[in-house]
């Protein structure tokens, strides 16, 4: 069978779609064309030769011809401009948690497991979906159709503080902000390993090789975009770390991939390998405390827990902050436990 259709949300004006699938092995010689219009949703014959043309249909990693006959095994990515359907948003009555409104601009606090705005798989249900049942009439920026009054977006399994524009100027003026870097955005993490002193992450974040889901970091400017991530040690509890991250820029899965970069994945984060026991004893006492753990907060360790501007019409600048959520503190309250005691009995 195939593997499920992923789609891989930019903090970026463009929104591409990533499509990965491996050939069941009993499939008979057909050409990729023909195969692929049974794997993406209304998507046309034409439209997909298009896209192998463009060079955006991967056979094992390299461009492939439209009369290309896939064979079992084969791993076919597909990367397309726009998503297969209308852009329309449909609204939809889901309560969202606002902290602040006025006539500019509106601040959610979004719930893990959220995804921001509609893409491939996620047409329902998102954070747009209700601010759209909401609030009438939100601007979008040109080439952000479909994302009615985003300036930014956090992960889906991302907690926290999301900045909304309720009109079109409030929507230039803050883009001109997160485009210069002005916006004061810090997260809270639990990242894996004993983090001893502050530091600063930098380099060029592009999509991995091996798996165009994950976010890598190069030296090489031509292979992605430069991203630079501070870091302050809050608290630590030897196996995990908490930690403070303050943003320069707003790359996709930034802090996930830097943390994973200088060897401290954030705890319990399934794409960048943090939902595995990376630090600590053999102990199997130990080894259920972790997966209790994961249990408890089974998406990464990581909260937009502040956002401050420059508000469009106040020209003052505004701050707010979200507290952690229930699952974040219920997994910091047993690691600090565990690091007072059980530790001390392992030594």
């Amino acid at each position: 069978m195939a593997e499920d259709t992923l789609l891989i949300e930019s903090e970026e004006q463009d929104l591409f779609e990533h499509l990965r699938v491996v050939v069941d092995k009993g499939q008979s010689l057909l050409r990729i064309d023909k195969f692929l219009m049974h794997r993406i949703e209304n998507a046309s014959r034409n439209r997909i030769q298009n896209a192998i043309d463009a060079g955006n249909v991967l056979l094992n990693d390299k461009p492939v011809k439209a009369s290309y006959k896939v064979k079992p095994f084969d791993v076919i990515s597909v990367v397309l401009p726009h998503p297969p359907r209308d852009t329309e948003v449909y609204p939809e009555n889901i309560p969202i948690n606002i902290v602040y409104e006025d006539n500019d601009v509106l601040i959610v606090n979004k719930d893990a497991g959220m995804v921001v705005h509609p893409g491939y798989n996620n047409y329902t249900g998102t954070l747009v979906n209700a601010l759209v049942y909401h609030f009438q009439q939100l601007p979008t920026l040109p080439g952000n159709d479909g994302r009615p009054g985003l300036v930014h977006r956090i992960d889906k399994d991302t907690s926290g503080l999301l900045l909304i524009s309720k009109n079109e100027r409030s929507m230039n003026y803050l883009a001109k902000q997160f485009y210069d870097h002005t916006i004061n955005r810090r997260y809270i993490a639990l990242a894996w390993g004993d983090i001893t002193e502050d530091g600063t992450v930098t380099g060029y974040i592009g999509r991995s090789v091996a798996d165009r889901r994950v976010m890598s970091i190069y030296d090489d400017p031509e292979k992605g975009k430069w991203a630079v991530t501070h870091y302050k040690v809050l608290e630590r509890m030897g196996y995990v770390t908490l930690i403070e991250c303050k943003l320069e820029t707003g790359r996709t899965h930034q802090i996930r991939a830097h943390m994973r970069h200088i060897g401290h994945p954030l705890f319990s984060d399934a794409t960048y390998g943090g939902d595995k026991i990376l630090k600590g004893t053999v102990f199997s006492k130990y080894r259920q405390f972790v997966e209790n753990c994961f249990e408890l907060m089974p998406r990464q360790a990581l909260h937009a827990q502040s956002l401050g501007f420059l508000h469009p019409s106040l020209k003052k600048d505004i701050y707010f902050e979200a507290p952690l959520p229930a699952d974040f503190e219920a997994v910091l309250d047993k690691w600090r436990r565990y690091s007072a005691v059980d530790m001390k009995d392992e030594n």
